[in-house]
């Protein structure tokens, strides 16, 4: 999967590595295409043909967990940039293959190259195919899907050691088990991962004895939270994160819809649709019990959640859930609790950011998927109107302290 790097590709590949100003760049939402032998290559003999891989099925290549069940018919790579440094228009990836991508996708040293030449410092790095929550690994008995997210995390460990702490995969949780995630936890943080990335909506799982798990502002998760605040741990809430929230292509748009028209749609919605997760963990009163957590909305923009928030106080005064008390206003849980990602926004980005706090807006480009910001565009331009202290926070400082990544 390592392919060297061809430097006629390179030559072919325009990016500006002063678009930033010269600043110190952390990229706080890009992904992984998983090497097809990220599993197979740490699996123990008993499980090697049963963990995550790929094979073929009825003459399609594709990734597949235990004997028989898909996790990606076709083994389409989530990523839109070709061999050549060159972004497909639209929904085009989905006909292409691992051979046709960039290695930087999948490949630390030929990724260390892009940054380099995006005048990017460091990446925060999430999963595809085990869905961006990890949701996928709970299709398998106990056993297997414990050694999924076991195998993952100590595969992204290495990567972010063989990235030279640049790159910083957020470490997979089994949620369907609070013990076992307080678990996951303890030993993440022992393998010097930066941080998490969770099933946003485990309440609609069914567990072996026929019930629900409980909501993530039940008393339940209480050891786990406990768990994040020890060690200091933000807890990424990216898009898509669970089940029922990813609808990328699916019942947002109407059936008459071009297929684009209703990705475009299904992938807006996905963005706002955050809000639920960020709206349930604020009224929930997690936060007065739990003062210290850390929490990303990830690819997921800016401008939206000012109205959230200003609409959660007004609906609170307004219905009498006030009464239900919690410690504050809802709205000033974000600035103490909460940090969210830009990336396209430009008509009111520097508004939107200083209604949000310069110190809760950190940056990301979600390479290499469709939507994301490839090449990158001036953002010194973009963040006109903030001081040179103030885009330096938004562009590393914040990420770096949320993250603890030494830049």
């Amino acid at each position: 999967m390592n392919a060297p790097v061809n430097p006629a590709v390179l030559a072919r590949t325009v990016l500006d590595n002063t678009v930033f100003g010269g600043r110190k760049v952390i990229d706080v939402d890009t992904h992984l295409v998983e090497p097809f032998d990220l599993w197979t290559s740490r699996a123990p003999v008993t499980m090697k043909d049963r963990l995550p891989r790929v094979k073929m099925v009825d003459g399609v290549r594709s990734w597949v967990i235990d004997d028989d069940k898909f996790l990606s018919k076709g083994a389409v790579p989530a990523c839109t940039i070709s061999r050549d440094g060159v972004k497909w228009p639209g929904l085009d990836f989905i006909s292409k293959q691992i051979e046709d991508v960039d290695p930087a996708s999948y490949s630390v040293p030929e990724r260390l190259a892009v940054m380099d030449r995006m005048g990017i410092a460091a990446q925060i790095i999430y999963p595809n195919i085990l869905g961006f929550g990890g949701q996928k690994a709970v299709e398998v008995d106990d056993a297997l899907r414990q050694a999924t997210v076991e195998i993952f995390n100590d595969a992204m460990a290495e990567l972010q050691a063989e990235s030279g702490q640049r790159m910083f995969p957020m470490a997979m949780l089994p949620w369907w088990d609070v013990k076992l995630c307080v678990k996951e936890i303890e030993r993440a943080a022992g393998l010097g991962l930066k941080g998490l990335n969770i099933n946003s909506d485990p309440h609609t799982f069914r567990r072996a004895d026929g019930e629900f798990l409980p909501d993530l502002g039940q008393d339940y998760w209480n050891p786990m939270w406990e768990a994040c605040e020890a060690h200091g741990l933000p807890i990424n809430f990216h898009i898509g994160a669970s089940e029922e929230s990813m609808d990328f292509v699916g019942m947002q748009g109407w059936p008459g819809l071009h297929r684009d028209m209703r990705s475009g749609l299904g992938g807006a919605m996905l963005f706002i649709n955050n809000g639920k997760t960020m709206g349930n963990l604020i009224l929930s009163g997690l936060l007065d019990r739990y003062s210290k957590l850390k929490f990303v909305s990830v690819e997921s923009g800016l401008g939206w959640i000012p109205f959230l928030l200003e609409a959660i106080d007004y609906q609170m005064s307004e219905t009498g859930a006030n009464a239900c008390k919690l410690q504050r206003k809802p709205s000033e849980y974000f600035k103490t609790n909460f940090h969210a990602c830009f990336w396209f926004e430009r008509k009111n980005l520097v508004h939107d950011i200083r209604q949000l706090g310069v110190g809760n807006v950190l940056f990301e480009t979600d390479y290499p998927h469709p939507i994301c910001l490839y090449p990158v565009d001036n953002m010194d331009t973009a963040l006109d109107g903030l001081s040179e202290a103030e885009k330096n926070l938004v562009l590393s400082g914040n990420a770096a302290r949320v993250y603890n990544i030494a830049i």
